[in-house]
């Protein structure tokens, strides 16, 4: 019989893989407090309309990537693909759309059945912020300047590239979308099959389409900002003002589109050369009709968000390993006193272990695997005395140490 393997296109997080992954999370989350932003939880798997509706029926995602099924109550459920839709469903069902603005962290894992590659999985983690009832350009340029933030504090901020482009208003959009219709109509033999179905049901679903042949057409089609509104020329103008306001540099690149109707006016991603062809490393923009399109009233909204795993990859050094303290105990001391000198040092934040039996030898060996900084040696002599002998893992010294000492003042004695 073949030995169990994990799912193809899922990985475990175990050690190094794990600190790095938590070093992302952990940092994000901590960039994401300072400027307001709370953290939500929502369930891994919702209605599949909550995300056929966020993500559109003609997407590569809903019609070809999701994990969906019907329960034992027949409900058609799906594994989450991405964290936007959840959060504006929760805004809705939670009667918070009454209390604007939100500003929403969250984090965890996504699911979608796409080829597996380096830093891709079919079970991937993100992070991601929302900010929800704020339609100024102020809002979209916070909620990068945030995602900026958490590069930079991750250190991989030198290693991308901001790229930035508007996709107007509704009025913008429409002009648009009738320019694109022509265009692509008069080059419909040349488009890919998905392509021609996209052009009757929703053309700017063309701009997402990964066909070689689709992506030459693409490359000509009129662009967004030959039709923008004044109203929406405005909003972009403002928007770069802000960035410069903030600090942060861009490059505009009109070949950032949305497909869905809800997408407007901003849309942004920084990208990275340090990850191959796929560079993007964090992306998102505004999506002023997607709460609406929840059941809820109009909400503005902006946001983004990031793949853990492609930012782990970019940390330039993984977190250290975390040292332990390991207790040994020698002979057959009191078992009382070694497990309340266990839980004093561990009161004290020092991380403690405790050397299980087996030979000295061994269980020094075993410490060294735990990457044990210190061994405290306690036997019955010790123990009559007040003692621990005290064993540096680096220099290999050793002294006695007073268990009055040890029991008050821990980690100064563990520093040394």
């Amino acid at each position: 019989m073949s030995s169990i393997q994990p799912v193809r296109g899922t990985h475990d997080l175990i050690g190094e893989e794990q600190r790095r992954h938590a070093r992302v999370v952990n940092t994000a989350r901590h960039i994401a407090g300072l400027y307001g932003f709370d953290e939500w939880s929502t369930p891994i798997f919702e209605e599949t309309r909550v995300f056929s509706r966020s993500l559109g029926d003609t997407s590569d995602v809903v019609s070809k990537e999701m994990y969906s099924f019907n329960d034992r109550d027949g409900e058609s459920l799906t594994l989450r693909p991405e964290g936007t839709a959840a959060i504006c469903r929760a805004l809705v069902t939670n009667a918070l759309t009454q209390s604007l603005p939100q500003k929403v962290f969250y984090t965890g894992p996504m699911f979608r059945h796409e080829r597996p590659q380096k830093g891709r999985y079919r079970q991937f983690h993100q992070i991601g912020a929302e900010l929800l009832g704020a339609a100024e350009a102020l809002a979209d340029a916070e909620a990068i300047a945030l995602g900026y933030a958490v590069l930079e504090a991750l250190g991989v901020a030198r290693y991308v590239t901001l790229e930035l482009n508007t996709l107007g208003d509704a009025a913008s959009r429409d002009a648009w979308r009738l320019a694109l219709v022509a265009y692509f109509s008069a080059h419909e033999s040349r488009l890919s099959e998905d392509s021609r179905l996209r052009l009757a049901k929703n053309p700017l679903r063309i701009l997402d389409s990964k066909d070689a042949g689709d992506r030459e057409l693409v490359a000509n089609a009129p662009m967004m900002e030959e039709f923008l509104t004044p109203e929406a020329r405005t909003f972009w103008e403002e928007l770069r003002l802000k960035l410069d306001l903030f600090g942060i540099a861009y490059t505009v690149n009109p070949a950032i589109v949305r497909g869905l109707d809800y997408y407007n006016h901003t849309t942004f991603e920084f990208v990275t050369n340090r990850l191959g062809s796929q560079g993007t490393v964090l992306a998102g923009g505004r999506y002023d009709g997607l709460v609406k399109q929840m059941g809820g009233p109009e909400v503005p909204a902006i946001g983004w968000a990031a793949g853990v795993e492609r930012l782990a990859m970019l940390l330039e050094e993984a977190p250290p390993a975390p040292r332990s303290v390991v207790l040994i105990p020698v002979g057959s001391p009191d078992e009382k006193a070694v497990c309340q000198i266990l839980q004093a040092l561990r009161q004290q934040g020092v991380r403690t272990e405790i050397g299980y039996k087996g030979s000295l030898r061994k269980r020094m060996e075993r410490a060294g695997k735990q990457n044990a900084s210190h061994v405290l040696f306690l036997g019955e002599d010790e123990l009559a005395r007040g003692v621990f002998r005290v064993k540096s893992m680096e220099t290999g010294q050793e002294n006695e140490v007073a268990t009055e000492a040890l029991l008050s003042d821990a980690r100064s004695i563990f520093a040394q």
